[in-house]
């Protein structure tokens, strides 16, 4: 996905860095995501999920917060919410990664564009991370603060943000909410126990929902629990945003943009459509979508179904309904009969009609017959003209 760095002054006055992931056409909306007490804009989690939002439409601005301090926290998400306002347009999805996910709950009530909240393994109060580094309470009690190793990194803590975490009342800034609320959590998480879920989706009012994440971890280091999260979080939070504006006709109604994961996976755009497209495992891809011949089958099948059923109703018979079968093998040309071609292998695609309805035999071989002339099956078999060229630029 196209990933663009921005920088953009933060609560604080500091600047902060981040980077905008955006499809491969028009955004459908612009979404925020807030990274964990460890991770980073650049962390697998921040990363996956935001590029897999972008991947449905939606283009994801992440950032690196600007301190530790969850009240600095809390600014920085409205200090990027204002920018996304001024210079793209103003977040209708705010997502957060454990405290990140504290973070836009917190937040959400501050920035009266957002439409949507969701939080991927977040603790109820915000002061459950300060598990992390019970054993070094004492010293930073005494001194004023503490350098603590945190997921390999060292960090330094102070009492200041303890004593912040500690004046956050979670179960009013939940109840307050008054936004649509997507709880993810894994029932494995073992950094932040799947009961601050419970915690959250109770406390919050309706209309709220939780998703398992079974098998992930709590920093959803595979990306297929990402791809995962990313791909329903944006079917549901599609509920609550606008309809995507028709758009103007380009040159090309299709066009088709390396998704930029994995070795394959290819975005589609069709008009307002989107879809994906990979290669299976077995082929070297991760099998994200469907591959290209299930797709040319898709289009025939489609094709075949929708000619079927106007015929079928133009003649006001019984179909009731119309399923097409397919299937794409590569053969010896000298198995088909009818073939002109005599040597060498030839392509074979085997299609099997099932009609449902109170049709008599000269109805089913009828609409037999006129399966074959749908239009794509007409294009499949005449000559087709595929003129290719490069260009400098992707066309708008």
């Amino acid at each position: 996905m196209p990933t663009e760095t921005i920088r953009f002054p933060g609560a604080q006055g500091a600047e902060i860095a981040a980077r905008l992931d955006t499809p491969a056409g028009p955004p459908r909306a612009y979404a925020l995501f807030a990274h964990c007490f460890t991770c980073s804009k650049d962390s697998k989690a921040a990363a996956y999920v935001s590029q897999a939002l972008a991947g449905q439409g939606i283009a994801t601005l992440r950032f690196d917060f600007s301190s530790l301090e969850f009240s600095s926290n809390i600014d920085d998400l409205v200090a990027a919410a204002d920018w996304l306002r001024k210079n793209r347009m103003a977040p209708q999805i705010l997502a957060g990664h454990s405290l990140g996910g504290a973070a836009v709950l917190a937040a959400a009530g501050r920035i009266a564009e957002a439409r949507a909240v969701a939080t991927i393994g977040a603790p109820f109060e915000p002061s459950h991370v300060s598990h992390l580094f019970s054993s070094s309470i004492d010293e930073i009690n005494s001194k004023g603060e503490a350098s603590i190793n945190l997921g390999g990194r060292p960090v330094r803590v102070s009492r200041r943000f303890l004593d912040d975490l500690g004046k956050q009342k979670a179960a009013e800034t939940i109840g307050a909410l008054r936004k649509p609320l997507l709880v993810f959590h894994s029932p494995r998480d073992t950094i932040v126990d799947i009961d601050n879920a419970s915690k959250i989706f109770l406390a919050a009012k309706h209309p709220k929902s939780f998703v398992s994440l079974e098998r992930a971890d709590h920093l959803l280091t595979r990306h297929e629990d990402a791809q995962y999260a990313a791909t329903v979080l944006a079917a549901w939070a599609s509920r609550y945003l606008d309809p995507p504006a028709e758009e103007p006709q380009a040159i090309a109604n299709v066009r088709v943009v390396e998704a930029g994961e994995g070795r394959f996976a290819q975005l589609i755009q069709a008009g307002r459509h989107r879809l994906r497209a990979d290669e299976p495992a077995a082929a070297g891809g991760d099998d994200s979508g469907p591959g290209p011949y299930d797709l040319l089958l898709a289009g025939l099948g489609a094709c075949t179904s929708m000619t079927v059923r106007m015929y079928a109703d133009q003649k006001k018979w019984p179909l009731a309904r119309v399923t097409v079968d397919l299937k794409h093998d590569k053969v010896h040309a000298a198995d088909c009969a009818d073939c002109e071609t005599t040597e060498g292998r030839i392509d074979k695609i085997e299609r099997v009609l099932t009609l449902e309805g109170d049709l008599d035999d000269a109805q089913r071989a009828r609409l037999l017959e006129i399966a074959n002339k749908c239009p794509v099956h007409r294009t499949l078999h005449g000559e087709v003209w595929i003129p290719t060229s490069l260009t400098s630029t992707p066309p708008r």
